[in-house]
């Protein structure tokens, strides 16, 4: 494809809670639980944070790393499993506060945590059908979580956000190819109405996460005829921290290949926003000509699968990043009774 990544941006917000604070008022054995999922700690969204505002702060940063000026955006995309209103568009609040053009084409996301890999297929195949050149897509949650649930350990809140366009020398990593797998599997699921999601439990890891996850990366990977070996990094959604390990391993993928990439044992899981943290984590560090594979995953279900390939336009870019580690160490601790009047439980 002639379409790459022409830069990123991503915001997490300064506030975390330790899952051993959690467990405590629930009367869990803390180090088991963090033994379990793989996390101890997750990034909460502030009092007067929301979808747009995280939205918003990553697609600054985005535009600015990949120098290009908001009204030249074609296509803007926000995935997300929350948000602020059930009508009336997340994505045309951000196009209006970054200033684009009114001729641009704006849409909601809902695909669970894969929301914004749609996005980033959907905004792929209209720049090479060359219908636009430019198109941002985000994924941007702060995760729903009922109190006492398995969720609310790991349920986090982030965006993160790409600029797409011709594979020039803006790009900093070619798109390769990408392929999706999709079925019926209702892992997760909320209706319309309910504030908080409902989930199946262990069925939520063979016949779901892993089912999909490992079809679309064993398919893209039998398409190009490719094996792990051919990686320098890979990225696999990140529900809790054992999933992606698992997943990583059952495919092939060394640990080394991995590492880089599990900001949920940082801040948990920000749902939409997850894969892509890992991708802008990645690529904070990559060098010219490597390869990235890449496969997110929407509860539902389904998974979307990628190959990038690094370019030495990367290196020009390295000072207007937005590093994700150093952004990960801006942090505030808070109370559980906090972190319910933050998430407005209470």
């Amino acid at each position: 494809m002639d379409v790459g990544i022409l830069g990123y941006g991503i915001y997490v917000p300064q506030y975390r809670i330790k899952v051993s604070e959690i467990a405590s008022v629930w009367g869990k054995n803390s180090d088991d639980v963090e033994k379990s999922l793989g996390n101890s700690e997750k990034s909460v969204a502030g009092f007067d944070e929301d979808a747009v505002t995280l939205a918003y702060e990553s697609a600054v940063a985005a535009l600015k790393h990949a120098g290009v000026k908001p009204e030249k955006i074609d296509i803007c995309f926000v995935g997300s499993e929350s948000h602020p209103y059930a009508v009336n568009p997340t994505s045309t609040i951000v196009g209006e506060f970054l200033g684009f053009k009114k001729n641009y084409l704006a849409a909601d996301l809902e695909f669970a945590c894969k929301a914004a890999t749609a996005g980033m297929i959907s905004i792929a195949g209209l720049i090479e059908s060359g219908a636009v050149s430019y198109g941002l897509t985000i994924g941007s949650d702060t995760a729903q979580s009922k109190p006492h649930d398995v969720l609310e350990y790991t349920a986090a809140a982030a965006s993160a956000a790409f600029v797409l366009g011709r594979n020039n020398n803006q790009s900093i990593a070619k798109l390769v190819a990408f392929t999706s797998f999709s079925s019926d599997t209702p892992d997760f699921w909320r209706r319309d109405g309910v504030r908080f999601p409902s989930h199946g439990g262990r069925f939520t890891g063979e016949p779901a996460y892993f089912y999909h996850v490992e079809g679309a990366a064993r398919e893209l990977l039998s398409k190009l005829k490719m094996s792990p070996e051919d990686f320098d990094y890979c990225i696999f959604h990140m529900p809790n921290g054992k999933f992606p390990r698992q997943v990583a391993k059952r495919l092939g993928f060394t640990p080394e290949k991995i590492a880089p990439s599990l900001i949920v044992d940082k801040i948990g899981n920000p749902y939409t926003a997850s894969s892509l943290l890992g991708l802008s984590a990645v690529l904070d560090i990559a060098k010219p000509n490597e390869r990235i594979f890449m496969v997110s995953y929407g509860s539902g279900a389904g998974s979307d699968a990628f190959v990038f390939e690094v370019t030495e336009n990367i290196i020009k870019k390295e000072a207007v990043k937005n590093a994700v580690m150093q952004s990960l160490s801006n942090k505030k601790y808070i109370s559980y009774p906090e972190y319910l009047r933050f998430t407005k439980k209470i």
